[in-house]
């Protein structure tokens, strides 16, 4: 699960860590008012952002920074009434429903700061890099020594020596460094608590020295989270956070089922159980020059209910122009399918061509059930096996 940025903020003010004054707005009225009221409380720039989940922001124009009532006026009302497009976001982009308002900050270092799960240590890791403020993984690539990696302790987490040894490395001395150990200690802390899988900070800023901050101030002044879905019901506060319109509809439709269900961009979609079974049928479909329009895996036991609204959701992609069911019957049924399939056909209507392979349980009752049916839906034939079932709905569909 994700969050906006805006909520982002939040958790890490709750935590104890830095970030400047600011408040999420839904219309151009409040955003110019959050505008007057930051510039009131002496502060000389405000930032204005599209909350989306999406990258790409500053560079589509839906990042401004504005001095004035009227500059806020006239960037919160393009970024209302445009939709924001990025390399991140679907061709037709993504409608804006809420901005962040906040106080501008002064900027002397970009530092880029995030833990993670590594998959490849098996643990939480510490990653930091002074070329904070630019896509991370292009500095990876280009220049891998200057990521900075700390593996956190499964029992004891980030330790205050760890901490220390980072901001040190990051050029941050003195009281600067005080306040970034401070700061990785408590987002450690909140990273595990929150039972989060990716907490980044980009960028941490380090402000310029003033007459109250005589070496400056370590700020986060843009966070991201991801969270582990499979302990959402023990994250009440995170849970409240999930904002489905920034989901895809028929994921959600799907969820609802106790369905997985990932929407692609291909033209072939697939209905199977099992999601090793699911990444091989997408990978024969490739093999033989089709392009998979989803992941879909029915589970093995799924009702007959949730395997028609499967079909129900396939076909609700109107760049679906074929199906390739693929069932091995183990705890599934192989008949309770094909009755779904018959039963889809008289609710939903199969308006492209299908290709259905089945083996294991009840398979022969399934078949006689499917032969049963031929009259009723035209366009369907059977396969003797995945690669003959792969050959068919390319060729359906080509």
């Amino acid at each position: 699960m994700k969050i906006h940025e805006y909520q982002a903020r939040q958790l890490l003010a709750d935590a104890g860590i830095p970030v400047p004054q600011g408040a999420m707005v839904e219309t151009v009225e409040a955003a110019v008012a959050e505008t007057k009221r930051i510039l009131a409380s002496g502060q000389a720039l405000v930032v204005i952002k599209a909350q989306v989940h999406a990258g790409g922001r500053g560079k589509a124009g839906f990042v401004k920074l504005v001095k004035t009532a009227e500059e806020a006026e006239t960037a919160a009302r393009f970024m209302l009434t445009n939709r924001m497009v990025s390399p991140q976001t679907p061709p037709e982009g993504l409608k804006v429903t809420r901005l962040l308002v906040a106080a501008g900050v002064d900027i002397a270092r970009e530092i880029y700061v995030a833990i993670l799960v590594d998959r490849e240590r098996r643990t939480n890791t510490l990653i930091a890099s002074k070329e904070g403020g630019v896509e991370i993984e292009t500095v990876a690539a280009k220049n891998p020594a200057a990521i900075l990696k700390e593996p956190l302790d499964p029992i004891r987490g980030l330790e205050a020596w760890q901490a220390r040894k980072m901001a040190f490395a990051l050029g941050l001395d003195g009281k600067l460094n005080a306040q970034a150990v401070d700061l990785f200690l408590k987002l450690a802390k909140l990273f595990k608590e929150s039972d989060a899988s990716l907490v980044e900070i980009n960028p941490l800023v380090v402000t310029p020295p003033t007459d109250e901050h005589p070496e400056g101030r370590v700020l986060a002044i843009d966070a991201k989270f991801n969270f582990d879905d499979n302990a959402l019901f023990r994250q009440k506060k995170v849970s409240a956070m999930f904002d489905p319109t920034e989901e895809n509809a028929a994921e959600l439709e799907a969820n609802r089922f106790g369905l997985s269900y990932v929407a692609l961009n291909g033209n072939i979609g697939c209905l199977v159980n099992g999601a090793g079974l699911a990444m091989s049928t997408m990978d024969i479909i490739k093999l033989h020059g089709g392009e998979p329009a989803n992941f879909l895996d029915v589970g093995g036991s799924a009702s007959e209910e949730a395997v028609t609204q499967a079909f129900r959701i396939i076909l609700s992609d109107a760049a679906v122009k074929g199906i390739l069911v693929n069932i091995f019957g183990g705890i599934m049924q192989c008949d309770k399918i094909a009755r779904a399939i018959v039963g889809s056909a008289k609710t939903v209507g199969f308006k492209v061509p299908l290709v259905v392979r089945l083996e294991g349980t009840n398979v022969g009752e399934a078949r006689a059930i499917l032969d049963a049916a031929r009259r009723d839906i035209p366009g369907m034939q059977t396969a003797t096996d995945l690669t003959d079932a792969a050959k068919k709905v390319c060729a359906a569909v080509a």
